[in-house]
């Protein structure tokens, strides 16, 4: 066979093997295609067939929830309208008690309206006999009131008087007994004892002579020198010296060098006395005053007022749990000073704070209020810095601590009280129940001057003359005593002295 045939016949059958296998290939690809939808819609069908039972159950559980929620509804509706019929008889019931209430508040109003026409027609019907009593009697209301009150004290007041007193002694006869009582199981329980110097000053008396001139006749000059200085002599049958009692301390040391003056000099009588009296004010005026420059020179606080220093002095005669309140106020000065440099703190406003955060204490027993209360006021009188009374008033923990100075004071205060031997037993409820008795007297009118003494069993009231007369006087003694019953929690009993004196002062020229 020619080469060019045989090519020709190789192409044409290669072309043909090719055009086979296309047709071929075709074949199988329409057959898969048919398999593949075939498939598909079998899925198809389960699927709708699935979508079919979905949709009935859903259309199923609707119509439950649907019935559901028909039921809840009616009974929601039945419900509120029980509760509207409710609300309306309610509402019914109200506006006829409102009517009731309306008619009721007419009455009345018309009552009140008869009465205070009838109270106007007694008040003119009254005022008509008034006039026409005065008329026919010839003096007025308030002039027959004090003749009335005048006959009353003239005729009876001797009857009163021993009406009263016989209660006292029978109320003295009925509980003798248990004051005795009283008085016995408080010495049994009671076993320690204050210091006599905390609350008492002894003066030597060089002789007998002396001790009966202090005394005078029948008890004159003893009597001219308590009502002068408002303590309690005690004279007894030791010899060599006699006791001054007294709660103030000022007081008390007025009266002791007083005492001494009278005692050195030898006269001693009533205008003597005051005018003794009148000198140791002064002298202790000037003491208390050095004593308070000495204070500020040893804690180390200058440039105060010179009237602050006057009242820091004071405390020279105080003390708190018998310690010193002054050398204690020195000491805690001293003690923030090393504190301060310690921590970084302001030397000076500590120093300042320590010294003066008892200041209150001076007048504590003569003006109301905590003594820290008083000592901040006293201090802002007196121009001190805001960061020293900031610094004092927190001691007591009355006030929050605002600065580090605050802070310190207190630990001062505790550090001085804290140490061994500085403080013994409190006599601070003591000191404040003589206060207290004596502004209880203080308080009622026509009354000058009261001293609590005999360690508080006694109160001594100087009355004013031209104020209450001998009844009133008796009256005023009862009262002060039923206010100190109703007022004042005390052993045993106190015996209230009332005393009503007139001096009558003229000249021989």
């Amino acid at each position: 066979m020619p080469p060019i045939l045989l090519i020709l016949t190789l192409i044409v059958s290669l072309g043909i093997g090719i055009g086979a296998g296309y047709y071929l290939r075709y074949l199988l690809a329409l057959g898969k295609k048919a398999s593949i939808e075939l498939s598909i819609k079998e899925k198809l069908v389960e699927a709708e067939e699935k979508a079919l039972k979905i949709v009935e159950k859903a259309e199923n559980k609707a119509e439950t929830l649907l019935a559901e929620a028909k039921a809840e509804e009616k009974a929601t509706e039945e419900k509120l309208d029980q509760k509207e019929s409710h609300l309306q008889k309610r509402e019914e019931l109200l506006d006829s008690r409102q009517i009731e209430i309306d008619s009721q508040k007419e009455a009345l109003r018309a009552k009140v309206e008869e009465i205070k026409t009838i109270k106007t027609r007694l008040d003119e019907r009254k005022d008509e006999l008034d006039e026409r009593l005065e008329s026919i009697a010839g003096v007025t209301r308030e002039e027959a009131f004090f003749r009335i009150i005048e006959k009353v004290e003239k005729e009876r007041a001797t009857d009163l008087v021993t009406h009263l007193r016989k209660i006292e002694m029978f109320n003295e006869e009925q509980f003798e007994q248990k004051a005795q009582n009283l008085l016995l199981a408080a010495i049994h329980r009671v076993g320690n004892n204050m210091p006599t110097s905390v609350m008492t000053a002894h003066v030597e008396i060089p002789s007998d002579d002396i001790k009966g001139k202090v005394i005078g006749k029948e008890g004159r000059n003893v009597r001219a020198f308590e009502r002068a200085t408002g303590v309690d002599v005690l004279v007894d049958e030791t010899p060599g010296y006699v006791v001054l009692s007294s709660f103030d301390p000022i007081r008390r040391e007025i009266a002791r060098v007083a005492m001494e003056a009278l005692v050195k000099d030898g006269r001693i009588q009533p205008a003597k006395i005051e005018e003794c009296v009148e000198t140791a004010r002064k002298e202790v005026s000037q003491t208390v005053r050095k004593m308070g420059e000495k204070a500020c020179y040893d804690a180390g606080v200058p440039n105060l007022h010179p009237d602050l220093v006057a009242i820091l002095g004071r405390l020279h005669f105080r003390t708190s749990y018998g310690q010193n309140v002054l050398w204690h106020s020195v000491e805690m000065a001293n003690m923030a000073a090393i504190i301060a440099e310690e921590v970084g703190a302001d030397v000076a406003v500590a120093r300042a704070g320590a010294l003066l955060h008892d200041i209150g204490k001076t007048v504590s027993h003569e003006v109301a209020g905590t003594h820290v209360e008083i000592g901040i006021r006293i201090l802002q009188k007196y121009g001190v810095e805001e960061a020293v009374i900031l610094a004092m008033r927190a001691h007591h923990e009355e006030y929050p601590y605002e600065t580090p100075e605050s802070i310190i004071v207190q630990v001062c205060d505790a550090l001085s009280g804290a140490r061994p031997g500085a403080r013994r037993d409190s006599i601070e409820n003591y000191i404040k129940r003589l206060a207290d008795l004596e502004a209880i007297a203080t308080t009622l009118e026509g009354v000058d001057k009261a001293f609590a003494i005999a360690a508080g069993r006694e109160i001594r009231v100087l009355v004013n003359p031209t104020t209450l007369n001998d009844f009133e006087t008796h009256a005023l003694a009862r009262t002060i005593a039923t206010a100190i019953e109703a007022k004042l929690r005390y052993p045993g009993e106190i015996k209230v002295h009332v005393i009503r004196e007139t001096r009558v002062v003229s000249y021989a020229r």
